[in-house]
């Protein structure tokens, strides 16, 4: 969540203008999704943000139903998805200044995403496990059968493309798709797995273990794909092979963290200054989204006036410091909120 305000705060494309040509160069790039074949940092912030709203699941509905019962969360998570996916439209609204029918924001893919989730998180992980390689297969067979010849190839000739123009009536410039929910609700399934397991009376040891042994053999088993040219990992229509190695990527994560902060007791206050982001996530990722893009585009438009002018040579420089101002403003909200205790809830 740090990260995805970053990006709102106009922080990764103001470093990335700044060391272009530089030795730092390459480290902006890890802040910018990759065009099309391959993997890069940025490309694991959208699983990772997929698979722990699965894992805090278990958590959120044992509580609930300890005060509820099962129809009144049937009906708590229908409106929260129905949320999310209102949110998710209308932000494609305000990123285009106008009405328009746009499916291709993490929200809407979440909002599809929880509802899959949910629907088979009360039977075994067996099951679980199972239905996500079922949808990832699934996958493979859509794209396969639509384009028997190219079916990854980089452009409109996808099987993602084809329910794009379907379902909105038209195709993103940057070749997102729509259905990605379909394997990507793998990365909430898992994170439902995994949540459940926290909650097992298991020896903590055990859990990591199992963590480990789960996040290899995703991720080996995703890079093998395309290392062998079976399946490319392209994070754009979130191939199979993307989803799995980012899916094992986000389990190893979660055992990292998990064996450093629940099993060691390494709990740092440096922690707290990104954990705060989370305590208010849809609430600050709206409103980064939305006013925090506003700030940065019009003080960009300064430079446009001549009122700068003075200071061209310096732009790139103070548009990065721009950004991280803008960046610790946001962080300084959810660190307010936390520290009155209001939190707003989906």
């Amino acid at each position: 969540m740090f990260l995805l305000i970053a990006e709102a705060a106009g922080f990764h494309e103001s470093f990335a203008r700044l060391t272009e040509g530089s030795t730092l160069y390459p480290l902006a790039l890890q802040l910018q999704h990759h065009p099309w074949n391959g993997l890069r940092f940025w490309d694991l912030v959208q699983p990772f943000f997929m698979f722990i709203v699965g894992v805090a699941m278990p958590f959120s509905f044992k509580k609930r139903l300890v005060s509820g019962n099962r129809p009144e969360l049937n009906r708590h998570i229908a409106m929260r998805c129905l949320k999310l996916f209102l949110f998710g439209v209308l932000l494609h609204c305000v990123y285009s200044h106008g009405p328009v029918w746009e499916l291709w924001n993490v929200l809407v893919q979440l909002a599809f995403t929880i509802l899959i989730a949910y629907a088979i998180m009360r039977k075994s992980a067996t099951f679980q496990i199972g239905f996500s390689i079922f949808l990832l297969v699934l996958t493979e067979i859509l794209y396969r059968s639509y384009n028997p010849n190219a079916p990854y190839a980089q452009g409109h000739e996808t099987f993602g493309s084809w329910v794009d123009l379907l379902v909105m009536g038209k195709v993103n410039g940057g070749y997102w798709v729509f259905i990605n929910f379909l394997p990507t609700a793998a990365h909430t399934i898992w994170g439902v797995v995994c949540g459940q397991l926290l909650l097992n009376p298991t020896a903590q040891t055990k859990k990591v273990r199992n963590f480990v042994l789960w996040g290899v053999l995703a991720t080996v088993l995703g890079f093998a794909l395309g290392f062998f040219e079976i399946t490319p990992i392209i994070k754009r229509i979130a191939t199979s092979s993307f989803t799995l190695a980012s899916g094992g990527i986000s389990i190893l994560a979660l055992a990292f963290f998990y064996w450093t902060i629940d099993v060691k007791g390494y709990k740092k206050n440096w922690l707290r200054f990104f954990a705060v982001v989370g305590t208010n996530s849809i609430f600050i990722y709206l409103f980064a989204e939305t006013f925090g893009h506003l700030i940065f585009r019009e003080f960009d438009i300064l430079w446009n006036t001549g009122l700068f002018h003075a200071l061209e040579a310096y732009k790139d420089w103070i548009l990065v410091l721009e950004s991280l101002l803008i960046l610790l403003f946001l962080w300084y909200i959810t660190y307010y909120l936390d520290k009155r205790r209001i939190y707003f809830k989906v």
